[in-house]
Parts: C-alpha cells; sequence; structure tokens
C-alpha cells in the first residue's frame, strides 16, 4: 500500500472508530493492531454500535458472519480487523483515484 493510501486509509479508521492521537507515521501493521484492540473493545462492550459500523462500511454480512463464526479460523477481532482495513483502503483507493470535480452550477440548475 502506498503511503497516501496508507495515510487515507487511517485518517478514515480513525474517524470511523473513534480511535484518538493516532501517531502520524504509523505502519499498516500498528494500524492492523490498533484497530484490532479497538474491534475487541467493541465486541465485548458496544457490538450493536460494531455492527452498525460494518453495515456503514458496506462490509459483507455473510464475511462479518464468517468472521463471528465460532469455527472461524482466527479470534473474532482479527477477522473482523481484517475485513474493515480491506474495505477501508478500497475506500482509500477510490477517494484517490476517482475524485470528482467541483459542480458547474450553470442555468441548468435553475428552477
Amino acid at each position: 500500500m502506498s503511503l497516501e493510501d496508507l495515510q487515507v486509509t487511517k485518517d478514515l479508521v480513525a474517524r470511523d472508530f473513534e480511535l484518538e492521537a493516532v501517531e502520524e507515521q504509523i505502519s499498516e501493521e500498528q494500524l492492523f493492531d490498533l484497530l484490532a484492540d479497538r474491534v475487541a473493545f467493541l465486541l465485548e462492550n458496544r457490538v450493536e454500535f460494531l455492527l452498525s459500523l460494518m453495515y456503514r462500511l458496506d462490509i459483507d454480512e455473510h464475511l462479518v458472519n464468517e468472521a463471528l463464526s465460532l469455527t472461524a479460523p482466527e479470534p473474532a477481532n482479527i477477522g473482523l480487523t481484517r475485513l474493515i482495513l480491506n474495505r477501508q483502503k478500497q475506500r482509500a483507493f477510490t477517494k484517490r483515484h476517482y475524485k470528482t470535480g467541483p459542480i458547474d452550477e450553470g442555468d441548468e440548475w435553475d428552477f
């Protein structure tokens, strides 16, 4: 992941998951660990909020259910963190590569 994509991903994760004081220079692994801890907290204390975030981030419900399954190959917070970061990376890429310009406020908007 490029440094710019990592920065955008970090900003998205910090905003959506209410992370405070995220270091400016943070590696992808450090971001993963930080988010995994936050997801573990949310699973234990605010599961409805976490599931609402997963929905808002448009993370596939079937993948979320697999990550939360008792037969999942890794702890739930780790599986969910992978899903979240993958989705946030997609969002960061889209934000950087598909920017929209300002709307031309011509006469066609007059009613």
